[in-house]
């Protein structure tokens, strides 16, 4: 009984759609920014 209890909790609990695209806007709103940042300094060498 002990190791049915021990692989049920070693597998991860599959994600929902919602919270799939939740970490993806995350993943690419963090993305987005880390370039916003780096083309706002390459403007500022560039003038």
């Amino acid at each position: 009984m002990a190791t049915k209890a021990t692989n049920q909790q070693s597998t991860a609990p599959k994600r929902s759609k919602r919270e799939k695209r939740q970490r993806f806007i995350i993943y690419l709103m963090i993305a987005t920014m880390a370039l916003t940042s780096l083309l706002a300094g390459a403007g500022m060498f560039i003038q």
